[in-house]
């Protein structure tokens, strides 16, 4: 049987799993960035900079008092967290790792065509002069011949390319970061091995999916849980019935919505606020539902979201619980633009209700509105809630504590 729960109780789920409910959810100082990315899952990385970048800004979000040395500490001294790619680049606990391992020789065995053009003999030259020199960068490479791009986002380097891959493959990891420059090291060394951990199998990977989708997302569909990822799905699938025969797992339909199915654990079903419709639903969490909505003008929680966060990343399943559409338009024509060149989503409770053109005036430490677009009428108490929140966020964004990597 399939329980029905509402669009509000399936969002309420979802931002208390995101951490989005609350204040401080990963606690405070640098121990909050590992604790938020271990919950997380993964952190993405992007290269747009237009104001803080996305693996800072996501983190900020949820760690009040985050500096951007907080997540440099954890990559290069604890080593707590790792970069490879999950759906995109990103952040991802070490702890993980073994997870990650069977992916990167899929790629060591079978290299992408975007990395056709690397061959063996140039990635045992870069490990050599690793193993002989130390941690290495781009800019490190002073003898590479330079060819054309093939590609805008190439390099006329082509040790970059042999860099990427040997750090996708496992062979190398990013050691540092100073904006998006990278420096490289041997995994091996970096972490302080022997003995590398024991790369999981397809079922512990299926498995380790499945978990951390129910972690960072409460209620969870098969996209959800596989998100730009068809290998894994077969796997995920068989063993969510496995779930549910065990009574680990409860099917849940998002009333109103699509017949899409959901799942969650038993728990959090029976925790959920006014998980029923409200033909369903008692008086009281009528009473309450309508409370909090005339309540969230003036007192909402309001987080300025980047595109790139898990809430907004998967555009889908935002629209399905949240009934809003978002595009991410930088590389939109301007005349055909809705939201502008770089919106945030603004969240206010459980509710989009407007979205954000922002860009950081570095010079003059100013944050630029460039377009402000309401998504819900406009109310003097929210203008004032996400002014405020402008406000706290220029503040983490001119920061000088910490860099920017």
């Amino acid at each position: 049987m399939t329980t029905s729960v509402t669009p509000a109780a399936a969002r309420q789920i979802w931002l208390a799993a995101q951490g989005l409910d609350r204040a401080a959810p990963f606690g405070t100082g640098p121990a909050a960035t590992r604790a938020a990315v271990e919950h997380l899952g993964y952190v993405q990385i992007d290269t747009i900079h237009v104001i803080e970048r996305c693996h800072h800004h996501i983190l900020a979000t949820r760690i009040p008092d985050y500096r951007r040395a907080d997540l440099a500490q954890a990559q290069s001294l604890e080593r707590s967290v790792f970069e490879t790619w999950t759906h995109a680049l990103a952040y991802v606990p070490t702890r993980d790792l073994r997870f990650h391992l069977p992916r990167m020789k899929a790629l060591r065995d079978a290299p992408t065509r975007w990395y056709a053009t690397v061959g063996p003999e140039d990635v045992r030259r870069l490990m050599a002069r690793i193993r002989k020199d130390g941690p290495l960068s781009i800019r490190d490479v002073d003898d590479d011949v330079l060819v054309d791009k093939d590609h805008p986002w190439a390099s006329r380097k082509p040790s970059r390319r042999v860099m990427q891959f040997a750090s996708l493959a496992g062979l190398l990891t990013v050691a540092r970061r100073d904006g998006m420059l990278k420096t490289y090291a041997l995994m091996d060394r970096h972490f302080g091995w022997p003995p590398r951990p024991r790369p999981a199998t397809e079922g512990q990977v299926a498995a380790h999916l499945l978990d951390r989708a129910l972690r960072s997302q409460g209620v969870v569909s098969l996209d959800s849980i596989c998100y730009l990822d068809t290998t894994h799905k077969g796997r995920v699938r068989a063993l969510i019935e496995a779930e549910v025969r065990a009574g680990r797992l409860v099917p849940v339909g998002i009333a109103g919505r699509d017949d899409v199915p959901h799942w969650l654990r038993p728990e959090v079903l029976a925790h959920a606020e006014e998980a029923l419709p409200d033909t369903a639903a008692s008086p009281l969490a009528r009473a309450r539902r309508r409370e909090r909505v005339a309540d969230a003008d003036a007192s909402a929680r309001v987080h300025l979201l980047s595109p790139f966060d898990p809430l907004i990343i998967q555009r889908r399943r935002l629209a399905r619980f949240f009934g809003y559409d978002h595009v991410f338009e930088a590389y939109v024509p301007p005349a055909r633009r809705r939201f502008g060149y770089f919106a945030l989503p603004v969240l206010v409770g459980d509710r989009i209700v407007a979205a954000l053109d922002l860009k950081a005036d570095r010079a003059t430490a100013t944050l630029q509105v460039r377009q402000w677009t309401w998504i819900e009428a406009a109310t003097p108490a929210l203008k004032v809630a996400i002014d405020a929140a402008l406000d706290r966020f220029a503040t983490f964004q001119f920061a000088s504590a910490g860099g920017s990597a």
